[in-house]
């Protein structure tokens, strides 16, 4: 059975290893537990962002990153929107379904928090995903990050 449930402490192992798995997939040098131990884990206890993960059977194979950007958090792109910072599903799963179940949950769960846009910054294998989902290429290119903004204008269409 599908489930996508929030990250708690019990599972914090089976997030840190996806991390560390999805940061290695991007060809990211920076230690990825780390991050998670010193920026991930202090954000989610500090209510500023939200990692829910997917199962399948018992097992962990995916989590999804997101939050409503507000003034109060340093990572304050889009005032209001809903903003999916990272996803994840591992390879073995991918082409069922389940990256575009993840992104429906959070993005239910971003309307719910009063967002009704959302928007996200794609590794470049990753457009394509996006924009099967209803997001859409703006013209704002983010430096930092080396992509578009992909936005979500309505988050009451579901991925395709």
């Amino acid at each position: 059975m599908i489930k996508v449930t929030p990250l708690t402490d019990l599972q914090t192992e089976n997030f840190t290893a996806l991390f560390k798995c999805y940061y290695a997939e991007l060809g990211c040098a920076d230690d990825a537990e780390q991050l998670v131990q010193e920026y991930v884990l202090p954000d989610l206890l500090a209510g500023l962002l939200h990692v829910d993960l997917l199962y399948d059977g018992g097992g962990c194979i995916g989590f999804v990153i997101y939050q409503k950007d507000d003034i109060d958090n340093d990572w304050n792109y889009k005032e209001g929107w809903g903003d999916v910072r990272e996803i994840y599903v591992a390879p073995f799963a991918r082409g069922r379904g389940y990256g575009k179940f993840l992104l429906y949950t959070a993005e239910m769960k971003l309307k719910d928090a009063g967002a009704d846009r959302a928007y996200c910054l794609p590794a470049e294998n990753a457009a394509e995903f996006f924009t099967a989902c209803g997001y859409s290429r703006t013209d704002e290119y983010d430096e930092e990050f080396g992509c578009y903004v992909y936005e979500k204008i309505n988050l009451n269409n579901r991925c395709g």
